[in-house]
Formats: C-alpha cells, sequence, structure tokens
C-alpha cells in the first residue's frame, strides 16, 4: 500500500495537456466574463443619450451588477467546497449566459438594472471558482503565473468588448452586444466532461478512482495502484469552510486580504465604468474615449501576466505593493494634460500595474490558504472586495455630477493604491505558520507550505 501526498505530486508535475486543458477553459470562462461587465461601460453613453439617465442613475445600474456578483461570488465560493467546482461552475456559466442574452429584450432601465443582477450572480460564482481550480492542480513554479493569464483573461474580454464596441455600436446599437453573451452555453455540455473537480472534494466525498485518474494525467510519473492511499496535508475539515478562514492565526490576515481587495476593485470597476464618459468629458470624442478603455484592459493583461511571472520568481506580497505604488504614480501623472499620445502610454501602464496588483494578489491569496477552503477563501476575498466594487461606479458618478476639474479625478484615482500597498505592507505572516500548527499536531505527515514564494 503506498502513500499519496497529492499536494507534492501535483506540485512537483510540469506543465502539460492536462493543465493546459483546465487553462483553456478557465480562460475562455473568464474572458466572457469581462466581456459581459466590460461592455456594459462601453454602452453607458449610449443608455444616458437614449434613456436619459443621469451619472447618478448610470452608477445604481453599474452596482447593481456588481451586487449581483457580490451575492454570488459569497454563496457560489463556499458552496463549491462543499458540492465540487464543477457543478458549481457550470451552473454559474449558464446563468450569465442566459441572462446576460437576455438583454436584447430589455427597453428600459428596471428591466436592465434586474437581468444585470441576475447575470452578476452567475458572474460572480465564476472567478474565485476557476482560480481555484487552477490553483489545485498548478506545478509549484507556475502558480502564480497561471492563476493571473486565468485572471487577466478577464481583461482580453475587456479589450474584446471595447473594441467589438467600437465596430458594431454605431452601426447596429448597443443591444446586438449583449447577444455575444450566449456563446459560452454552447460550450457547457464539452466542458463539463472535461473539467476536473478538486484533488480535496474527490477525496471528501470518496472518489479515490476519479483522484487517482486526475492525478495521473497531472503527472504521468504517477502510476496509480489498487491500494494507494491518499493524503493530503494541511486539509483542514469543517461543517462550515467559512470558518477556517479565521483560525491558525489567519484571522486578521483574512480581514486585511478582504480589505486590499475592496481597494482594488473599487479602483478597477470604477475605471471600467466611467473611463469612456471621463475622457470624454476631458475633450475626447466617444470613439477615442472608448480608445482609453480598450488601452486600460490590453496594459491589464500585459500587467497581470508580467506580475505572475514575479511573483513566482520573487514575492508575491512585494509585487502587489510594487505594482500599487507605480499606479499611483501614473494616476497622478494623469492628472496633467499632455500629448494624446503621452495619455493612451500613462493609462496603458495605470491599466498594467492597477489591475496587475489585483490579480497577483487574488493569485497569492488562493495558495495562502489550504484546498479544502480555496474556494471559500478565494470567493470571500473577492466577495468582500467587491463591496469596493459596488461603491466604484456609485462614487465614480458622484464625482462626476461635482464636475470637479479633469485633474482632480485622476489624482482621487491614485488614493486606493496606496492604500493597497499599506495594507500589505501589514501582511506579515503567511501560511507557514497554519502549516506549522497542523504539522505539531500530526508530526508524522510531512507537510509543505501552501505558499512558497514567500
Amino acid at each position: 500500500m503506498k502513500q499519496i501526498n497529492v499536494d507534492n505530486l501535483i506540485a512537483e508535475s510540469k506543465f502539460g495537456p492536462f493543465q493546459f486543458m483546465i487553462l483553456f477553459w478557465c480562460c475562455l470562462i473568464v474572458i466572457f466574463d469581462g466581456y459581459d461587465f466590460v461592455i456594459f461601460a462601453s454602452v453607458v453613453p449610449v443608455l444616458m443619450e437614449e434613456w436619459g439617465l443621469s451619472p447618478l442613475q448610470v452608477g445604481a445600474i453599474g452596482s447593481y451588477t456588481l451586487f449581483g456578483t457580490m451575492i454570488g461570488t459569497l454563496f457560489f465560493g463556499p458552496l463549491a467546497d462543499k458540492i465540487g467546482r464543477k457543478k458549481v461552475i457550470t451552473t454559474c456559466v449558464i446563468i450569465f449566459s442566459v441572462f446576460t442574452s437576455m438583454l436584447w429584450f430589455s427597453n428600459s432601465p428596471t428591466s436592465f438594472g434586474i437581468l444585470r443582477f441576475i447575470a452578476g450572480l452567475g458572474l460572480g460564482g465564476l472567478l474565485p471558482n476557476v482560480v481555484a481550480i487552477t490553483t489545485d492542480y498548478a506545478p509549484k513554479n507556475l502558480r502564480t503565473i497561471l492563476v493571473t493569464i486565468v485572471t487577466s483573461a478577464y481583461n482580453l474580454g475587456g479589450v474584446l468588448s471595447a473594441g467589438i464596441a467600437i465596430w458594431l455600436l454605431p452601426v447596429f446599437g448597443w443591444k446586438v452586444l449583449f447577444l455575444v453573451g450566449i456563446i459560452p452555453l454552447l460550450f457547457v455540455p464539452i466542458m463539463y466532461k472535461s473539467l476536473p473537480d478538486s484533488p480535496s472534494y474527490l477525496l471528501a466525498s470518496n472518489q479515490k478512482d476519479k483522484l487517482a485518474n486526475a492525478l495521473r494525467r497531472t503527472n504521468p510519473s504517477y502510476l496509480p495502484g489498487k491500494n494507494d492511499q491518499f493524503v493530503i496535508p494541511n486539509n483542514e475539515k469543517s461543517a462550515i469552510p467559512f470558518v477556517n478562514l479565521f483560525t491558525n492565526r489567519r484571522a486578521m490576515t483574512t480581514l486585511l486580504f478582504w480589505f486590499a481587495m475592496a481597494m482594488g476593485l473599487l479602483l478597477v470597476y470604477g475605471l471600467n465604468t466611467w473611463l469612456p464618459k471621463l475622457m470624454e468629458m476631458g475633450g475626447f470624442p466617444l470613439g477615442s474615449s472608448l480608445l482609453f478603455l480598450l488601452l486600460f484592459n490590453f496594459g491589464a493583461i500585459f500587467g497581470s501576466v508580467i506580475g505572475g511571472w514575479l511573483a513566482d520568481k520573487w514575492n508575491g506580497r512585494k509585487v502587489v505593493m510594487l505594482f500599487s505604488i507605480i499606479a499611483s504614480i501614473f494616476f497622478v501623472l494623469l492628472s496633467f494634460k499632455s500629448h494624446f499620445l503621452i495619455l493612451y502610454l500613462l493609462i496603458f501602464i495605470a491599466g498594467a500595474t492597477a489591475t496587475g496588483a489585483n490579480q497577483v494578489g487574488t493569485g497569492y491569496i488562493s495558495q495562502y490558504y489550504p484546498g479544502s477552503m480555496r474556494s471559500t477563501a478565494v470567493g470571500w476575498a473577492i466577495g468582500m472586495g467587491r463591496v469596493g466594487a459596488v461603491l466604484g461606479p456609485t462614487l465614480g458618478g458622484i464625482l462626476l455630477s461635482m464636475n470637479l476639474p479633469f485633474k482632480f479625478n485622476f489624482l482621487i484615482l491614485a488614493i486606493p493604491g496606496v492604500i493597497v500597498a499599506i495594507t500589505y505592507l501589514l501582511i506579515k505572516g503567511s501560511s507557514d505558520t497554519a502549516s506549522k500548527n497542523m504539522k505539531d499536531l500530526n508530526p508524522s505527515v510531512s507537510q509543505d507550505p501552501v505558499i512558497t514564494n514567500d
């Protein structure tokens, strides 16, 4: 009888076809997630004119979606740790795909807001679970960069939405842009058959044959045996996974993660909602203003991937702090009116570092906690962060309603980055503490730290 350390087996694996398949599906899902949200920013100027909406009303509609995503994140994250990530991911794809495409039938701000709220429930459940399943099967030396590749697919969706809006919006109107949301529904049967469930769930639900098969595909050097005994170090179990976020000296760090995520998402979601309108008020035409949104999200893709690579090579926490400070500096620089080419460069770098800090932080959180609570941890961090995401569009609407000088808007945008950097500076510990506590309880089991780069 062999005792198989599941974490070690996965950590020592190489990136192969199985991990690529997981990465492909997760990226595809998140691309449509990003498309769905950012397309709203692209149609904001048209909706304001067609329905006679004020900035405050548009900010409220944007917040309805984010409020739905917050509820979905908080609900579906812990649910996935209980019933499996695959079922939850599939359910969430169906919800957001169906209700996004139904916006074709919306003819009033009320129906638009209700449909966006329900679609948001599905959107909210996707990100924590695709981040968790990516981390579950990632090789040790690629965990952060694979997570940031997945999360940066959100920004690729944003780039696609801005580009498609520039192309289709003047010709076909805003409704056709939401029909794209039906596409993920077509892939659900294949995706459900392809994606694995997390090792911790398969072990807890006694699906050892499926676990052995997943491990063999993850690390081909493993040859399953009939009597193999699987062990997952630090696999903390609880009837309520949420409780474990505050055990083993994790309480203060959990709260700091939540606060930092809220500040980061406040900035990113606020900009994704209001950047075109902000630049339009600064004297740029609509087409040029949409290009700013495209560059912001295009920069975010590069920043997320580079940040993930740096985090795996260096230190995830320090990358978040560095990127947050750089983002704040570039928002200050944006407050000075410059040549439009310089502004394009500045917004590209600001998008790269502001969003990159957020994505690297998500990857850091996903590795901080054991696999048995990973969806819960990431879900609640993103979910509490959605408080900032909900406030972002609303606060942006308030700022625009105040008719402040152009430069003051960007000076205000520099503040959240500084707060995120200070918050991560206060996170002194790592999951090594939790690992040591578990090892003290059971010294016969070899324990590896959950986070390996801090």
